[in-house]
């Protein structure tokens, strides 16, 4: 029991750090909350958000219509249709479709950060009805000023990097600056990627008296006749009862709780890579509730390589296999040895290979799998962070020949050589007969785009070959889940019988993802992370705008 005198009371208050719960807590503190506050589970803030690449998937958004680019709402709504399956609700494509420039605009008004398009990054399904082949849809904020944020300056998670994702060769670019121009972005404490938006949106809330606390985590929900007045917080001092007009959950998925992910997802996750302290806390907070649940299955797939070492934020090391499958001179393969999907395709589409079930065998024959490429790669494009020519790192598995390589990575030797020599075959002719590598602008995007012609099928095709060659195993991995709570376009969390949980919100990957099984492009995690914390902070206003007196003692089970 909670003794009442020992209540906090905030207008709203948000329990996460990331996109979704900074600008939940800006749009709340703008909409006229007089005392709103962010509740972060983790010593660092920013979540998976501050691991990201920063961009975000728009359609229609404002830096591209001043370029020039051809792109409408109905072109928008038109696309993700195309892909949805049947999972995507129309009423919240439209509210993500509507609101991702409403989003661009308020973040322009409310903060320092600026957004520009990241030229030329195609849709990740661009020949689809809608999709855009030559990009126009993904954008990120410019450089950002760590400096400014005082002592919070050290407290963002994720490693510092002075790029853009343009800049990176992912996005398009070298990922080489001018030593000059280094040197300054040095000096300034300049960085770009989900660091600079973190740090732009941080500092946002902070002006406007934002109440940020860390090693804060979200317990239980409070509720006074159905409606939630506040929340139960844990930190290393004990226990609290926190009351709110209206508490937003922005606490994201559930990837690290071994329980949720057996029994929810659709497929084996074998390597989490987001933010360690992913383990549901919303998702159980709102079951506890009644919250109607909506696309559990579902998560932002990826494969991911692990290597040595340990995060700031406590997680194993890890990156995305990415651009790396994408380049001339690498392939894949699964422990039998054999090529099973397009190597180049975006990585939730990649992703989804790891879930193919063998029935004869009942097993997932993809899983592990492994990616291997030659020095041609290494020297002409660079790998896992290196530039061109520079030194593999000493965790990568090398050898001579590929048949020894095959032996040290626990291969059959003659299969492997198989499955490259017909590769290599049909690389040189600039074809993939089996998985069509090569025909998409998205996969030849990421590839070779910086030395070669990026309309060739050579961008992303060509032999593995040279010694000596390079392996390393590949992970069933995600950004995040995106099921939870079902909500409406403006982030108000419904109950099992569709009917609104007064005072409770929801935005990010805490949330029943409006996009379905659906990867748009680049950023459309944090499209939707954007759109709905925006929206849930502003409702959370709005809907009440008589705050609670205070918030019972007792906890609402549903």
């Amino acid at each position: 029991m909670h003794n009442r005198s020992d209540v906090v009371r905030y207008d709203v208050v948000v329990l996460g750090s990331g996109a979704a719960g900074l600008t939940a807590a800006l749009a709340a503190a703008v909409e006229g909350a007089a005392r709103v506050a962010v509740f972060e589970k983790a010593e660092l803030v920013g979540g998976t958000t501050a691991l990201s690449g920063g961009t975000v998937w728009i359609p229609g958004n404002q830096p591209a219509r001043e370029l020039g680019v051809d792109d409408s709402r109905a072109r928008g709504l038109e696309y993700l249709a195309s892909l949805s399956n049947g999972m995507i609700l129309p009423e919240l494509a439209e509210a993500l479709v509507d609101g991702g420039p409403e989003y661009v605009d308020f973040i322009h008004q409310h903060t320092e950060l600026r957004f520009q398009l990241v030229e030329g990054y195609p849709d990740y399904h661009p020949e689809r009805p809608g999709g855009l082949p030559g990009g126009g849809r993904s954008i990120e904020v410019g450089l950002v000023s760590l400096a400014e944020l005082g002592e919070w300056a050290d407290r963002i998670a994720g490693t510092p990097s002075r790029l853009l994702i343009r800049e990176t060769p992912l996005g398009g670019g070298t990922g080489v600056l001018p030593p000059a121009e280094l040197a300054r972005r040095d000096q300034t404490g300049a960085e770009g990627l989900g660091r600079g938006l973190v740090a732009g949106l941080l500092g946002a809330c902070l002006r406007r008296g934002v109440e940020v606390f860390t090693d804060s985590r979200g317990l239980r929900l409070l509720t006074t006749d159905g409606a939630v007045t506040g929340v139960e917080i844990q930190s290393s001092t004990g226990v609290r009862a926190v009351s709110a007009g209206a508490v937003v959950l922005a606490t994201g998925g559930f990837e690290y709780d071994p329980e949720l992910v057996r029994d929810f997802l659709r497929g084996p996750l074998t390597r989490a890579i987001g933010a360690p302290t992913n383990t549901g806390d919303g998702l159980r907070m709102a079951m506890r509730l009644g919250a109607q649940l909506g696309n559990m299955r579902e998560a932002w797939w990826a494969p991911a390589v692990s290597f040595p070492g340990v995060r700031r934020d406590g997680g194993a090391n890890g990156l995305l296999a990415s651009r790396e499958r994408a380049l001339p001179g690498s392939v894949m393969v699964n422990g039998y040895g054999r090529r099973f999907a397009n190597e180049a395709a975006n990585y939730n589409a990649f992703g989804g290979a790891f879930h193919e079930l063998d029935a004869s065998r009942f097993e997932y024959p993809n899983l592990p799998s492994y990616l291997i490429f030659d020095q041609s790669t290494v020297d002409r494009f660079g790998v896992l962070g290196g530039g061109p020519g520079a030194t593999v790192p000493e965790w990568v598995t090398r050898a001579d020949s590929l048949g020894e390589l095959a032996g040290k990575l626990g291969l059959p030797a003659e299969q492997v050589e198989a499955a490259v020599a017909a590769f290599n075959e049909h690389a040189r002719a600039g074809v993939d007969p089996d998985f069509g590598r090569g025909e998409s602008a998205f996969d030849r995007f990421p590839g070779g785009r910086t030395t070669l012609d990026p309309d060739s099928p050579h961008s992303t095709l060509g032999p593995v070959e040279t010694a000596p060659f390079y392996g390393v195993r590949v992970e069933s991995s995600l950004l995040g889940t995106k099921g939870g709570p079902r909500t409406d376009g403006e982030g108000r969390v419904l109950d099992v019988d569709g009917d609104v949980i007064g005072g409770l919100y929801a935005a990010g990957n805490v949330m029943a993802s409006p996009t379905g099984m659906v990867y748009g492009g680049a950023g459309a995690t944090l499209a939707v992370a954007g759109v709905w914390g925006r929206n849930a902070g502003r409702a959370a206003v709005r809907d009440r705008a008589v705050v609670p007196s205070g918030a019972t003692d007792s906890v609402g089970n549903g």
